[in-house]
């Protein structure tokens, strides 16, 4: 479930921690970083509940409007495609699901305000009521319409960052990635999907649990050669004005260079570019793409860079 480019901005962060708190061990650190990664993983579950919810609100709405002292034909006879949606049914069915939000208590029950919110945005967009008034339905249509309500609507709203910000400062920087693979879940139910219907695992596979452990542990431990790296690349540059986010990049990229012999150069090389985007300005992202690729040329020629396996592809 967690992507490597995940997994590269989390020991980012963790990094950046490590050397900002002196007195930190690598030990902790490690336990800070897969702890950061789990909570990747509770947002997952907590977001896919808050369709349910959202669900639940707007059922709600129905029965108060039928027990209306007065109720109109429409009260009494409403639409009900929304809260029957197939494909939210499954999701408030699915073991999975609930064993984690029960296990880690994960509930939006405090939230009524965000709940009565999301729904009325949703309620006034333009997908929401073609949805609604297509008399037509199919398992595949509900499916559209609930990766529409993530999409369009859930990740797009300020109000329920703020939420998210009160509860786990490591979310809000997840919300677009969890975002994406609950897109990646809901494509694996079917009509057929039934209470065990599987959710998306933490890691794909023990390799991405030792590339995240390793990337960390290889980076700090080969600290000083590193920082030799990238100081005798930036001559011109003094190092202790080049951002310290931006020293940081350049050591994770360079320790996948030299340390990872199964990951390609290019890889490596275009995801720290990416991971820069967001945490450098437009200047520093040139200079550590213009530092990288003078660094590698000359590790290459010096034999530092021995790739195996995938590792060769485009060397």
């Amino acid at each position: 479930m967690i992507s490597r480019r995940i997994i590269r901005t989390k020991v980012l962060q963790v990094l950046y921690a490590y050397y900002s708190s002196p007195g930190k061990t690598l030990s902790n650190t490690e336990k800070e970083l897969f702890f950061c990664i789990g909570k990747t993983y509770d947002l997952y579950h907590y977001l896919l509940a808050l369709v349910i919810d959202i669900a639940d609100y707007a059922e709600e709405r129905i029965e108060i409007r039928r027990n209306k002292h007065q109720p109109t034909e429409e009260d009494l006879h409403p639409n009900t495609k929304f809260i029957s949606n197939e494909v939210i049914g499954q999701l408030r069915q699915n073991r999975q699901l609930k064993a984690y939000l029960n296990q880690e208590s994960l509930s939006w029950a405090n939230n009524p305000e965000l709940i009565k919110d999301l729904y009325l945005f949703l309620i006034e967009s333009d997908f929401y009521k073609d949805y609604m008034a297509d008399k037509n339905r199919s398992f595949f249509d509900d499916r559209k319409f609930v990766d529409k309500i993530f999409n369009k609507i859930i990740l797009i709203t300020e109000d329920l960052y703020d939420a998210l910000e009160e509860k786990s400062i490591y979310w809000n920087d997840d919300v677009e990635f969890v975002v994406s693979m609950i897109s990646k879940t809901l494509k694996k139910f079917n009509p057929g999907s039934d209470s065990d219907q599987p959710l998306l695992q933490l890691f794909k596979d023990q390799d991405d649990r030792d590339f995240a452990k390793n990337l960390l542990r290889k980076a700090v431990i080969n600290h000083d050669e590193l920082r030799a790296f990238i100081k005798e690349h930036s001559r011109n540059w003094d190092l202790d004005r080049i951002a310290f986010m931006d020293i940081l990049i350049m050591q994770l990229a360079l320790t996948e260079f030299i340390y990872f012999p199964s990951i390609p150069t290019k890889v490596s090389l275009n995801e720290y570019i990416e991971l820069s985007k967001y945490y450098s300005t437009d200047k520093s992202r040139n200079f550590i793409n213009g530092i990288l690729d003078k660094t590698l040329k000359d590790l290459k020629k010096s034999g530092k860079i021995k790739k195996a396996g995938r590792g060769l592809i485009g060397e």
